[in-house]
């Protein structure tokens, strides 16, 4: 993906009444353009910014002296990531072979939908909940702040954002009840299905280095 802010996929006002036009004007056109705008500004400095978000994420984690361009880099990766997750009339149970991977390794669509809530609503303080693909597994993981699965080896399938500025406006300290609403009304199944299907991709960088080739956000 290039260092670029990419469309919402739907109108700022598509997801209400669970995720209100405000809440996406600020989190999409200020929060999100920002780490773009700063991850373009911290590439240049030092010759990454012809490079893709993805090797730029490879290339600076857990390198400290790299840290601010990782976490923006991460963020701007993430978001993106976050909008293709959900879709106006979205949620409820799945279909296609997700809903099979779902009930061989998470126990079922109930059991899942449990799991990814108690994750989003547990995470301590500010990050992601995700679906991934671990080891040939589905599971169900937390990063915290900037972190992100594709710094890991893990093939990122869902994520709902669980910093405070993706649901404050919304549902206040209510964190639960915004993650609810996303499982419920907003997952966007089809986008899990196109990242499940594309778990066999490897993206192989000008460096040489192959990453996991999840579904690119903006697909």
């Amino acid at each position: 993906m290039p260092i670029a802010l990419p469309p919402l996929p739907y109108p700022y006002e598509a997801l209400e009444p669970y995720i209100s036009r405000t809440t996406l004007e600020f989190h999409h056109g200020k929060h999100h353009k920002a780490y773009v705008d700063k991850t373009k500004a911290l590439a240049k400095e030092v010759h990454l910014a012809d490079q893709s978000l993805e090797f730029i994420i490879q290339q600076t984690a857990l390198q400290e002296r790299h840290r601010a361009l990782f976490n923006n880099a991460a963020q701007a990766w993430n978001h993106a990531f976050y909008w293709r997750s959900l879709q106006p009339g979205g949620g409820g149970e799945p279909g296609g072979e997700i809903a099979d991977r779902i009930k061989s390794d998470l126990g079922g669509h109930a059991a899942f939908a449990e799991q990814f809530a108690a994750a989003a609503t547990g995470q301590f303080g500010s990050g992601w909940a995700w679906l991934v693909m671990d080891g040939g597994k589905l599971s169900v993981i937390t990063t915290a702040n900037a972190d992100t699965p594709i710094a890991h080896g893990q093939i990122p399938l869902l994520a709902i954002d669980v910093w405070e500025h993706a649901y404050y406006l919304d549902y206040q300290n209510r964190r639960a009840e915004y993650a609810d609403a996303l499982i419920k009304h907003l997952i966007n199944w089809d986008f899990a299905n196109k990242n499940l299907g594309r778990r066999r991709e490897r993206v192989t960088t000008p460096a040489g280095v192959c990453v996991a080739g999840p579904a690119s956000p903006a697909a």
